[in-house]
């Protein structure tokens, strides 16, 4: 992959010192391993982002960052990556998911008696929060493995592009 061009659009370790919201973070977020930019880095923190960017919680981006100082994966590129899920595409993601969780775990999906209520929502939590949470996590296991395997793959396909490239340099040359 053009490592300056992401380079680019990355902010570095020094630029993370002036904020002041980081500080509790302390080593944690000054780890080398979680500024390289390789394949495996890169490849890690895409699935750990898009896994967490399907996740139907709140603050997805607390734990693509607990999970990229962890596996110790890029950290901006796992937090960016949750921002896929925003609040304008969340909510027919999450029918999606819904809908994908209910038919894998083969319930009937009830759309007769639905009520935009607080108290609709809590009396079916059960019915409708395991389905969701299923379907979400399938969906970002899936689509975060497809992402790191690309990843990967490209990454592989630049770099054997760049060895025939030197390699005719060299040949021209001599």
């Amino acid at each position: 992959m053009p490592r300056d061009f992401i380079r680019r659009y990355l902010p570095t370790p020094e630029k993370l010192n002036e904020f002041s919201a980081l500080r509790p973070l302390g080593k944690l977020i000054h780890n080398e391993d979680l500024w390289h930019l390789n394949r495996r880095s890169a490849s890690g923190a895409t699935f750990i982002g898009i896994f967490c960017a399907f996740l139907p919680i709140p603050f997805q981006m607390l734990p693509a960052g607990a999970l990229a100082i962890a596996f110790r994966c890029n950290l901006p590129i796992s937090l960016a990556l949750c921002w896929l899920t925003n609040p304008v595409t969340m909510a027919p993601l999450m029918y999606f998911q819904y809908r994908l969780g209910s038919w894998l775990l083969g319930r009937e999906i009830s759309t007769t008696d639905i009520s935009l209520s607080t108290e609709w929502l809590l009396d079916n939590l059960v019915n409708v929060g395991y389905p969701l949470l299923f379907g979400s996590v399938v969906c970002g296991w899936v689509l975060g493995l497809t992402s790191l395997v690309l990843v990967r793959l490209l990454w592989r396909l630049h770099i054997i592009r760049r060895w025939r490239e030197r390699r005719a340099r060299r040949q021209r040359a001599a």
